[in-house]
């Protein structure tokens, strides 16, 4: 099975499954609407982790984004798929996950439901080369003094912006 074969669920904005299609579906510019996670890691020094996409990835390739960020498998919950893709990405396999939010993504071709969480982990990260091109703690000021300058992906800086308070908080 290729990388574009891949299945993914289909919802409604409740997170209801109601079909299924490939990846390649996906993100033919229909936009069915699928479900992801993203996974921000905070460290005890208030910083947030994020991942460089590879210069591979079909999406935002090259462009900074939240540490761990993926799609559902058809037939996986979100836990066990944000569990799957922070150990795939990051080599992580404990931490606490704390659900911020859920919310629509759309861009100009694909529809993302997706699931929001936190933790707060200092232990060893481990990017995986093939996924990631790099991955590094970022500090809370820059973040916002590199935002809007095509450096970290538009999925990315419309989440933070809905959520940056709330992971301070987490800290």
């Amino acid at each position: 099975m290729t990388n574009n074969d891949e299945l993914f669920p289909l919802v409604n904005e409740a997170g209801d499954i109601i079909g299924s299609a490939t990846r390649a579906v996906c993100h033919g510019g229909t936009k069915p609407l699928h479900p992801v996670v993203h996974l921000h890691i905070l460290n005890d020094q208030k910083e947030l982790y994020l991942q460089k996409r590879s210069l591979t990835k079909d999406i935002q390739p090259g462009k900074w984004d939240t540490a761990v960020g993926g799609h559902i498998d058809f037939g996986e919950n979100v836990y066990e798929a944000l569990f799957r893709e922070t150990k795939e990405e990051l080599g992580i396999l404990e931490f606490t996950p704390e659900f911020i939010l859920s919310y629509v993504f759309e861009s100009h071709i694909e529809k993302e439901l997706v699931f929001s969480f936190a933790t707060i982990y200092n232990g060893i990260i481990s990017p995986d080369n093939d996924e990631l091109e790099d991955g590094r703690f970022w500090n809370f000021t820059e973040i916002e003094n590199s935002l809007g300058k095509n450096i970290f992906t538009p999925n990315f800086e419309q989440e933070y912006n809905r959520i940056k308070d709330q992971l301070k908080e987490v800290c």
